[in-house]
């Protein structure tokens, strides 16, 4: 069912549609949104008084870095790269970025890839590649970081950051438009150096061919359901219902949260992000949290719990491969609002429950003892977290007191920067904020008995993150920082909370753009997700790396890595970061040579 305010954002978006010179998406895509055709809101810097007088006529194309996001109207003027070389281990996913760019509209234009080949003939088929135009959104700035927010406030710009899945585009007339790149190595590969043609078109526009090689080198990469970095990044299954349209826990909602889930698995998410009661955030996102259990106290006084949309989703979550942990948010909501219906009254009852009080008991007993027999039931118990999110230090003692009288066969998870997990040390799982001071003894402890231990990146700290607005790479150290500091992984506070219209502005009320989500509706990825997808990849790469290195006692290599992870142990920028840690990649696939050649 299509409530009012989709019904306006879905006219909004209908009446953007440019009225000349359509952007024309694949046909065979089936749902409302995606068959919207959209523009990107104008540039509102001064980049658009850049003289383009230079540019040479028609079509121009170059390979360029993929650590830098191109303003939209700015000329280019570099030197042209028709040449790209990428190289990565078999079942590795690799990127390369392409420019292009006319002082002139030019219309339908498509990239294409063709077969890569090596000499004696092996070949990669031509659907382990894609290319995918680069759409801009609109962005803001880190400024202070968090806080409520009036966009004429901050600094507002383009930011070249989703990746759609058109099949041609019309390019504009002194602007630019990356094309990202993507190479799916398949497992079985044939080692060895492959070439292939990027092939770029347009209406009455000659074919350019640009040269793409690649080195497959013959190490295999873990599935990411073998990776032991421990990524933790909430889901928002209420705004996948909200933007297309759809009535919120309908057959075709959960059909419509598989692609973009899918996504998360793909990258290898551990956790379920689950909710007990009402929104726990108390609507700090532009959708708030559907329930996923239905509460009510019955005439009798008795209590009755509807776990059908939490068991559905859990599953969901489950058959797709992520099925670490399920984190349920929470015994502390935002605003300590807990909710339920009264059938005495047949209404909707809203009650303030603070930790360590009376009716914060009464209402939470009877709800753990049967949330507990029911997990049991569902085999589900020994994943299961109670989960709470930078609570104060008397309401998570209120919360946890509890929870180990009444249910301690759950398990504990929080994020903070209180440093909690000293007073509760077994606690399961443990989120520190970066750059909050930690304890590398705490944290060996914990390792050392199995317990979780993460960091998270929120709008509190502006390097590194994953803001619209970051810098490329920032995503990928995030995979390097874990291992230089010696945490499990990363947690971010959202995978999809997408703003008002995440297609064009992904600006908000509070915090710094793209804090909310790193991908767009539909399943459409961004350069920020395959950033990250790459630094996890690193991550899974240096174990097995390190793993051959201590198999032959070769510390001279041992070393070289670690003292090339550890320039990547920061939390404020600074001038070499980005040339670090390309130089630590560099290491990280000479060394993974030097191990194939020497056996």
């Amino acid at each position: 069912m299509r409530t009012l305010k989709t019904i306006l954002y879905h006219t909004i978006l209908l009446i953007m549609v440019s009225a000349c010179a359509e952007n024309k998406p694949d046909e065979t895509r089936k749902t409302p949104f995606e068959l919207v055709d959209f523009e990107e809101l104008p540039d509102p810097t001064a980049d658009t008084l850049s003289d383009w007088s230079n540019v040479k006529n028609g079509l121009q194309t170059s390979f360029v870095t993929i650590d830098k996001r191109f303003p939209k109207s700015i000329a280019p003027d570099f030197a042209l790269e028709k040449q790209e070389s990428l190289t990565g281990w078999r079942g590795e996913r690799v990127s390369a970025q392409l420019l292009l760019w006319t002082n002139t509209e030019i219309a339908d234009v498509k990239v294409a890839i063709t077969e890569f080949r090596t000499e004696d003939g092996a070949d990669l088929p031509a659907d382990v590649t894609s290319a995918r135009f680069v759409r801009y959104v609109m962005t803001d700035e880190f400024a202070d970081g968090c806080g409520h927010r009036k966009p004429e406030d901050f600094a507002a710009s383009l930011s070249a950051d989703m990746l759609d899945n058109l099949t041609s585009f019309n390019l504009e007339a002194k602007k630019v438009r990356p094309v990202w790149i993507t190479i799916r190595i398949p497992e079985d590969a044939k080692p060895g150096n492959y070439t292939a043609k990027v092939l770029v078109e347009g209406l009455e526009s000659p074919t350019q061919e640009l040269g793409l090689s690649l080195h497959v080198i013959d190490q295999l990469l873990p599935k990411p359901s073998e990776w032991t970095y421990h990524l933790d990044q909430w889901q928002h299954p209420s705004a996948v219902a909200r933007v297309e349209g759809l009535e919120m826990w309908s057959e075709e909602h959960f059909e419509a949260l598989k692609p973009q889930m899918q996504m998360l698995a793909d990258i290898g998410q551990k956790v379920i992000t689950a909710t007990l009661n009402k929104d726990p955030w108390n609507v700090q996102t532009f959708d708030p949290y559907a329930d996923m259990i239905v509460w009510a106290k019955q005439k009798d006084g008795s209590w009755k719990y509807d776990y059908s949309v939490f068991d559905k989703w859990v599953q969901l979550m489950m058959d797709l491969g992520v099925n670490k942990m399920i984190n349920c948010y929470s015994i502390i909501p935002w605003n300590n609002e807990i909710h339920y219906r009264d059938e005495a009254i047949g209404e909707l009852v809203n009650v303030e429950a603070k930790p360590g009080t009376p009716v914060f008991e009464e209402l939470w007993t009877p709800f753990l003892k049967d949330f507990v027999a029911h997990l049991r039931e569902k085999g589900w118990l020994e994943k299961t977290n109670i989960a709470i999110d930078e609570r104060t230090r008397e309401e998570v003692d209120g919360a946890l007191s509890l929870l180990q009288k009444v249910s301690p066969e759950l398990g504990v998870s929080y994020a903070d920067n209180q440093k909690t997990y000293q007073r509760y040390p077994n606690s399961d799982d443990v989120s520190i904020a970066m750059g909050h001071p930690f304890s590398e003894e705490d944290l060996k402890d914990r390792q050392s008995r199995g317990l979780n231990t993460t960091f998270y990146i929120y709008c509190g700290n502006a390097f590194p993150n994953q803001f619209t607005f970051s810098d490329p790479a920032e995503s990928v150290l995030v995979a390097w920082f874990a291992e230089a500091a010696h945490f499990d992984g990363m947690l971010r506070w959202a995978f999809n909370s997408w703003v008002e219209n995440p297609l064009v502005d992904s600006r908000f009320r509070t915090w710094p753009a793209g804090d909310t989500y790193i991908v767009y509706p539909n399943a459409r990825s961004s350069i920020r997700y395959e950033r990250l997808l790459e630094g996890l990849q690193d991550y899974a790469k240096i174990q097995v790396v390190k793993q051959a290195l201590e198999g032959k006692a070769d510390q001279v290599n041992l070393d070289r890595l670690e003292k090339s992870i550890q320039k990547l142990k920061i939390t404020q920028r600074n001038e070499t970061w980005n040339q670090d840690l390309n130089d630590a990649k560099a290491l990280l696939n000479e060394l993974s040579l030097q191990l194939v050649q020497s056996k």
